[in-house]
């Protein structure tokens, strides 16, 4: 009976760990209100209204930043602390920026036991922690946060470690989760999507800003550096003599005295000209508007010319500049060195075998944000990598898919109105070069009209190609068959009737108006611009 007993209780005892190893140490999944379990900050400063909000696109609860430009604080203090000795303790959130972020932060601080008296209430910016992690993003900040402050046991104060290389904050508006697991070994993975993206180990100068080990020997802030010590490796050399022909005054250009003026220059034609077409508004006040002036265009003229104005030589590299003499330098025969001051012993060194970390007592979300619609969900710490990546895969990795798929689907819809506005484009392209054809001239300004119009109401593009094609096989029409007598031209359509109805009968102009139009300066259109 005794070893039945004995062996009864070793089942009983495996079965027991078995399930505590399937456990988190705590899991907040936001399924039911945060009020009573989450206290929000009483501190004045902390006007942000949390609530408690589906993910968007999802029946699924999480804790939702929202309002904008706020500062928030809430706490949720835990039943018994963990510690984070001596074993493998994972931190894993959610995070979904639904409204992207800007300038804000989105993550999550690691409370250590409070003083007596401490109320939740009183949970700010100051409130000391163990770790801080998570996604900050502003300016060239751009960085998921693993900070771990360490007592130093020589002074007793606490020090902000920062992990050097974090990884950046995913971009989208997708939901995401962080984990860092610190294992027993000193070293902690930080994963996002469950993907490692940062490796570090704690006693590692190389790994954390500043390092957890102190150096043993510092500069020795008394240490002055002497009056003749001389820092300079070259001086310039005290016995070279400027040469006699050196002339510092030379300009570094002169005029180009042989060139001359390009055949054709029109030195009367200003540049720039009134637009001729331009008339001054109907509802223009000059008292209060002032003198009213006409849009400037290009010079017509000046575009056949090799230039418009009065014609200056111009400037050229003057062979004899050679600007302002210097001494050559040779090395200085005094040179000791770049100056530093002595090592000596550092009073706060300490040595280290592993991380003394406070204990956990309770999690902390305290962030200052510009966007709203930051929302957070199964908060967990675990001590085991297993379960974490078990609420990871039921939690996260549905929502994740679901809205990933969704934004396929957004992106093709985009891409495939991206491709028809490329086409649109490439159409009214080939039309200001149809504009352009010689016997179309007469018809350019009108036909430019058209099209300018066509580009700002994309949804009547085949209207417009179409009417331009009527202006090409009415034109040729008339030409090859038309009368002697040519038919006057009709003036456009009124604004409120379709672009299509503006474009002029094709067979309408004299000789005369044609001649006019031809020598009439180009308008500057709107693509011209």
């Amino acid at each position: 009976m005794g070893g039945r007993a004995v062996l009864l209780l070793l089942v009983i005892s495996a079965l027991f760990a078995q399930i505590h190893a399937s456990d988190p140490l705590f899991h907040e999944s936001f399924n039911e209100s945060f009020d009573g379990s989450w206290i929000v900050s009483g501190k004045e400063e902390y006007k942000g209204v949390w609530k408690h909000a589906k993910s968007d696109g999802h029946e699924d609860y999480g804790l939702l930043v929202s309002e904008p430009a706020r500062k928030y604080a809430i706490i949720k203090e835990l039943d018994y602390p963990v510690t984070l000795k001596g074993e493998t303790v994972v931190l894993q959130f959610e995070v979904r920026l639904q409204n992207g972020l800007e300038c804000g932060g989105a993550y999550i601080k690691y409370i250590r036991p409070q003083a007596t008296g401490w109320n939740a209430k009183d949970f700010d910016n100051d409130t000391p922690y163990t770790i801080m992690f998570g996604p900050d993003k502003c300016g060239s900040t751009n960085k998921v946060h693993f900070i771990l402050k360490h007592k130093n046991p020589k002074t007793g104060k606490y020090v902000e470690h920062h992990i050097k290389s974090p990884p950046s904050v995913p971009y989208d508006k997708l939901s995401h989760v962080y984990t860092a697991i610190l294992k027993p070994d000193n070293e902690v993975r930080i994963l996002v999507d469950g993907v490692e993206k940062s490796k570090a180990n704690f006693l590692s100068a190389d790994d954390f800003e500043p390092a957890l080990v102190p150096s043993k020997t510092i500069p020795d802030p008394d240490d002055k550096k002497p009056e003749d010590w001389d820092e300079r490796a070259k001086i310039p050399d005290p016995v070279a003599v400027k040469p006699d022909d050196w002339d510092e005054d030379a300009p570094m250009e002169i005029v180009d005295e042989e060139a001359t003026k390009p055949e054709g220059w029109l030195d009367d034609e200003p540049e720039e000209i009134d637009d001729p077409e331009a008339a001054k508004p109907e509802d223009w006040d000059d008292e209060e508007d002032g003198e009213w002036e006409a849009p400037k265009m290009d010079n017509p003229k000046c575009e056949v010319a090799p230039g418009c104005g009065e014609w200056k030589k111009p400037m050229k590299d003057n062979p004899a500049y050679k600007g302002k003499w210097h001494a050559p330098l040779i090395d200085n025969p005094n040179y000791k060195g770049i100056w530093k001051p002595q090592e000596i012993p550092n009073p706060e060194y300490f040595e280290l075998d592993k991380p003394d970390f406070d204990p956990i007592a309770a999690i902390g979300i305290e962030i200052w944000t510009m966007q709203d619609g930051i929302l957070f969900d199964n908060i967990l710490i675990a001590d085991n990598e297993k379960v974490a990546t078990s609420v990871r895969e039921k939690t996260w990795k549905p929502k994740f898919d679901a809205e990933k798929e969704k934004q396929k689907a957004e992106e093709a819809a985009a891409g495939a109105s991206e491709g028809l506005s490329e086409i649109q484009k490439k159409i009214f392209d080939i039309l200001y070069k149809v504009a352009d054809i010689p016997f179309l001239e007469p018809y350019k300004t009108k036909i430019i009209d058209v099209i300018e119009k066509g580009e700002t109401q994309p949804n009547i593009t085949i209207s417009i190609l179409a009417s331009v094609i009527v202006v090409i096989v009415t034109v040729l029409f008339k030409a090859l068959f038309g009368g002697k007598k040519p038919v006057a031209p009709v003036k456009p359509a009124a604004e409120t009737k379709k672009p299509s109805a503006v474009v002029p009968d094709a067979a309408a102009g004299s000789s005369g108006d044609k001649e006019d139009d031809k020598d009439a300066p180009r308008r500057r259109s709107r693509r011209d611009a």
